[in-house]
């Protein structure tokens, strides 16, 4: 089962409200997708951290719903 662009995009702002998010499909399948989010809550936080937070908001959807996600963030 895919997960559709819109629903990801609800998913990380359920947990982080400021995101300005930026999803492409990479293959047109609704399963391999790259994200930009920028968002405030990534200040003083390193990569890692940050990542963790945007895994953390999909709710163990990836690897399942979602089979690939790159994912790029940036401090607002």
């Amino acid at each position: 089962m895919a997960l559709a662009a819109e629903e990801i995009k609800k998913l990380i702002k359920e947990s982080i409200p400021d995101a300005q998010i930026e999803i492409k499909d990479l293959r047109g399948d609704n399963n391999h997708y790259s994200a930009t989010i920028r968002s405030k809550i990534f200040n003083n936080l390193n990569k890692i951290d940050q990542h963790k937070l945007v895994y953390k908001s999909l709710k163990g959807k990836m690897g399942n719903e979602l089979h690939a996600l790159s994912i790029t963030t940036e401090s607002k």
